[in-house]
């Protein structure tokens, strides 16, 4: 359904009697919709050349050439995307059931009774809408998966994800690098699903979020009593992951000791569980990610250069958000129709005026970001279309926070979303590392942290 004049669906009344027409007319526009009226067919196919009703009510008797069905039957055939409800003074039930048979959505009797006429045409209305949100969204998923989950039509998107087809054909390891929000978990599981081990398991782990005590056993597993508290033995990731694909998440973050056999299992291809001396085989395909450059991890020495140079077969960086802002459209498109069907609404868009301030923002979240900004909108949203009074106030801010929206004078407010700023910008800066960007903020990592989950940065 296409939406006129404020966004009012839009009527064509088509009938020879004027009394009829001028009745219809003023009975739909005072309900709400747009209407123009045509009285035969003829005036309808001129009519048409100029304007795109979303419904056509059309009487089945006319004069000329061309009755209601012909012209039922013509713009059906035209594949014409107004759905048509006919009516007649004569009206019989062969009469409905051909023309439903014809094409037409519905039949209505003279003398046409208002209300009657209105609940068909709400009905008429909300299944179209339906029915193209579920198109659209049909789309935009058939086009997220041909590029395995990821969203992009920017040039250096498509270079990324043409490296990346090739790569997944192979068993060998990749590094993928990139800020974060920008979508490597995303990249690795498309990298997984174009692969030959498609079928096989599909493991995570985020190195950074795992105590150093624990990591080893999360990874390589342990026999019964290897250490204090394994009271039975434990199967890692790597074994886990046997025929599939293993995704280490942040492997900058993973302690020297770790690093080391980390090394050492993908060079033999096999892993010992802690508390045992047989290695155990494995068939695993490693894919690592970091958002810190881990060349210059490397040149500080708080990164082995042996794994790097292991892992760095192949390495996709990832570009951040303000460095591919053509896929801003595409994206906010994917999530709303992504949210539409986890909400249950059926919200539109985006206001030109608001996307002009989505493609402005230097997103230091990234595409992460984006989401959570589209979400917050869309749930704050009181019409159905996402509006700049439906974005955050850090949406319109420069580089450092300072809110420029005029209308906004609330110095708590501001104070938030400057505050929110810096620790975006400090983050950043640290390549993620909260202790320190707690430093950096001039705060103690406690205040640090509750902050970050009080703003949603997590």
């Amino acid at each position: 359904m296409r939406e006129g004049d404020e966004g009012r669906a839009r009527i064509l009344v088509v009938d020879d009697e004027e009394s009829i027409r001028h009745m219809l007319t003023l009975s739909l526009q005072r309900a709400g919709y747009v209407v123009k009226a045509a009285e035969d067919a003829r005036a309808v196919l001129r009519l048409l050349e100029g304007y795109q009703p979303d419904v056509i009510l059309c009487d089945v008797r006319m004069p000329g050439e061309m009755d209601g069905m012909a012209l039922l039957e013509y713009l059906c055939a035209e594949r014409h995307s107004a759905r048509m409800i006919m009516m007649s003074a004569y009206g019989s039930r062969e009469t409905a059931l051909e023309a439903v048979r014809r094409g037409a959505y519905d039949y209505i009797e003279k003398p046409i009774q208002r209300d009657e006429l209105l609940l068909m045409l709400e009905k008429l209305l909300e299944r179209e809408r339906l029915r193209r949100e579920n198109q659209a969204l049909r789309e935009v998923l058939r086009r997220g998966e041909e590029q395995g989950g990821i969203v992009a039509s920017s040039s250096v998107m498509r270079d990324v994800l043409e490296v990346a087809r090739k790569v997944a054909l192979f068993p060998t390891t990749v590094l993928l690098q990139g800020e974060s929000g920008t979508g490597k978990e995303v990249l690795a599981q498309a990298i997984h699903r174009w692969s030959h081990r498609a079928q096989g398991p599909w493991t995570v782990i985020n190195c950074g979020a795992i105590p150093e005590a624990l990591l080893e056993s999360e990874l390589f597993g342990h026999a019964k009593g290897a250490f204090t508290g394994a009271q039975q033995e434990r199967t890692g990731l790597f074994e886990a992951a046997h025929g599939g694909t293993l995704f280490l998440d942040e492997i900058g973050e993973m302690p020297s000791l770790l690093q080391v056999k980390l090394l050492r299992a993908l060079q033999e291809g096999a892993i010992r569980r802690l508390g045992e001396t047989a290695m155990r085989p494995i068939d695993v395909r490693v894919i690592a990610a970091s958002n810190r450059e881990l060349e210059r991890e490397v040149e500080e020495g708080r990164f082995r250069q042996d794994l790097y140079y292991r892992l760095h077969v192949v390495m996709l960086t990832l570009p951040p958000l303000r460095e591919r802002r053509e896929d801003i459209p595409l994206l906010v498109e994917h999530f709303v129709a992504l949210l539409n069907a986890r909400f249950g609404t059926h919200m539109e868009g985006v206001t030109p005026d608001a996307m002009k301030r989505l493609m402005a923002y230097r997103w230091p979240g990234n595409v992460r970001e984006l989401r959570n900004v589209i979400e917050r909108a869309m749930v704050l949203a009181e019409g159905a279309w996402l509006t700049p009074k439906t974005l955050p106030l850090g949406i319109f801010a420069d580089s450092v926070g300072v809110s420029q929206d005029p209308e906004s004078l609330s110095l708590k407010r501001a104070t938030r979303h400057l505050e929110e700023a810096y620790i975006r910008k400090a983050l950043e800066k640290t390549g993620g590392n909260r202790t320190a960007a707690a430093k950096m903020l001039d705060i103690s990592l406690r205040a640090l942290l509750y902050k970050i989950k009080e703003y949603g940065l997590a």
